[in-house]
């Protein structure tokens, strides 16, 4: 686990360092610096949730690592639907907040950076569940140790880069 955790630790170090060179872009649209927290916190707490159940599930003997199976399928699309409420709620909420205290931004561009890098960041953490826990099982290590800091970790970095690629696109 040492080496995972040192890799995991210097991935961390490089999403401050993707933060910090876009400063620019958050300076001149305020409003997108309320999502940063909640964007980066959000996808690792939705990979972790799903982590969790499967590596719950995995421990019981009842999961199986096929598309078809209808138990992935339910906790892919439960992830999924969790995402697209939480990341509309932010989007509204952020508009709100920088009504008051900051430049506003139009509700549409705000709504739609939010809701679509959340869910392009929540799709990656599946991803990162699904596939840390099958590796972690391949490996014969247990998943309850490595798949939640994998799946945060790397969601930090690529929520700060998805949430300012979509920002980029969108205004």
């Amino acid at each position: 686990m040492f080496p995972l955790l040192i890799a995991l630790s210097v991935l961390e170090m490089g999403s401050g360092y993707v933060l910090e060179s876009l400063e620019e872009t958050y300076l001149a649209n305020p409003t997108l610096l309320t999502l940063v927290p909640v964007m980066i916190g959000m996808g690792g707490n939705l990979g972790a949730i799903l982590s969790s159940r499967l590596s719950t599930r995995l421990h019981l003997g009842t999961l199986e690592f096929d598309p078809r199976n209808r138990v992935l399928l339910t906790n892919v699309a439960a992830i999924l639907l969790l995402a697209a409420t939480v990341f509309t709620a932010l989007g509204v909420a952020a508009w709100l907040v920088g009504q008051v205290f900051a430049h506003p931004m139009a509700f549409s561009d705000l709504l739609v950076i939010s809701l679509v890098s959340g869910m392009l960041l929540a799709g990656l953490a599946v991803l990162l569940s699904v596939g840390a826990t099958w590796v972690s099982y391949r490996k014969e290590l247990d998943p309850d140790d490595t798949t939640i800091p994998v799946v945060t970790n790397v969601c930090d970095i690529c929520g700060v880069i998805i949430l300012s690629g979509v920002a980029a696109v969108v205004l």
